[in-house]
């Protein structure tokens, strides 16, 4: 679909807010980052085009309610943007896109995001351009705009190749430059986390990654590898203790030989689910108990989800997210609990291991 190089022009209107120097490391965090996807993270599964579209076009109103709260509790978020998003429509899109021969070469063509059709512009596809989106979240308070690869890239899948890998991420770190951002933080699609390709990661400038929770129920691997015994019983476990509390130990996020820092996610905050709306209460204890361990530990507690996550059922999902926001709240005025995001707890660990911190120079 795109034939274009990478090129562009800076927007000089809008630039990242970067926080005034490294936080210390240590103590009890709540990290929040959000996949911020819209119709890339749907359209070779659940579709762009069917019944979850309304849930994509609430996401485009969750987003600014969503802002709204963080401000108000004073809580910092990592958005990890699918880099399609910060272009202004189809032209841009593919200025800034790989040239044919550095796009990946998935085995499997439906994962291929280049073969879908686009818009001309945000106003008449709002669900695949979403720079105004990215204003809003660039100037609100402690807010970090930060990657989710240029094109949703798979790096299980098979077929792609590291340096298609690398060539995403140089085109996502372009797309956002040209706009006044500067990428810090990365968070590879659909938890296909591979250590072989942590030195592509470095290369092209990035030095935090989350990486997935540890335990039995979240598995890397390829589209469609993940059996459904494991999906139905991570989804129990939003309700039980199947799998332990989550909280992240400061050590776990030590430089890697790279010199990437690891915050590892904690929990996903699923959404409200209407059928087993009896058991909200359940969901709701379950994410306030482990961040409270968490905070009395003095560990990180990395909580995530996607914005299309909120976009059914909106008013009760924002309702259950001021629950969590509150609880943060009473452990940070106990003073247990403080607000970090990704970049924020990568610039603590680098700057109290500037020893393990070197990492090579990005390479343009």
């Amino acid at each position: 679909m795109y034939a274009g190089t990478r090129s562009g022009h800076a927007d000089s209107s809008v630039a990242a807010p970067q926080a005034a120097g490294a936080p210390p490391a240590g103590g009890g965090a709540l990290v929040v980052s959000l996949d911020f996807e819209l119709a890339w993270g749907v359209f070779d599964s659940l579709g762009a085009d069917g019944a979850y579209r309304a849930n994509l076009l609430g996401a485009r109103e969750a987003v600014p309610r969503m802002l709204e709260l963080f401000a108000a509790y004073e809580v910092g978020a990592t958005w990890a943007t699918v880099g399609f998003l910060f272009a202004s429509g189809r032209e841009e899109l593919e200025a800034f896109s790989p040239g044919p021969d550095l796009r990946p070469t998935y085995a499997d063509p439906r994962r291929d995001p280049y073969r879908q059709r686009v818009g001309e512009s945000e106003r008449d596809d709002p669900l695949r351009f979403a720079p105004s989106l990215l204003r809003l979240i660039a100037t609100t308070p402690r807010q970090e705009v930060a990657s989710h690869t240029f094109s949703h890239y798979y790096s299980l899948e098979p077929g792609q190749t590291r340096e298609q890998f690398r060539a995403d991420l140089d085109a996502a770190m372009a797309i956002a430059r040209a706009k006044g951002h500067t990428l810090r933080s990365l968070v590879v699609p659909r938890h296909q986390v591979r250590a072989d390709y942590f030195e592509a990661i470095a290369a092209a400038g990035f030095e935090v990654h989350r990486s997935h929770e540890r335990n039995a129920l979240t598995v890397p691997g390829a589209t469609g590898s993940d059996p459904r015994y494991r999906r139905a019983l991570r989804l129990l476990d939003s309700y039980l203790p199947l799998t332990g509390h989550g909280g992240v130990p400061w050590a776990s996020t030590a430089p890697d030989a790279h010199g990437l820092v690891d915050v590892r996610e904690s929990r996903f905050l699923r959404p409200a689910i209407a059928r087993l709306a009896p058991a909200e209460p359940l969901r709701q204890r379950r994410v306030l108990r482990a961040m409270e361990r968490a905070a009395r530990r003095g560990e990180l507690f990395h909580l995530w989800w996607h914005p299309h996550n909120f976009g059914a059922d909106l008013e009760l999902n924002l309702a259950n997210l001021r629950r969590v926001l509150e609880g943060y709240r009473r452990l940070r005025d106990a003073g247990l609990m403080r607000s970090l995001t990704m970049a924020e707890v990568g610039a603590a660990v680098r700057a109290a291991a500037p020893d393990r911190a070197h990492r090579p120079e990005a390479v343009a």
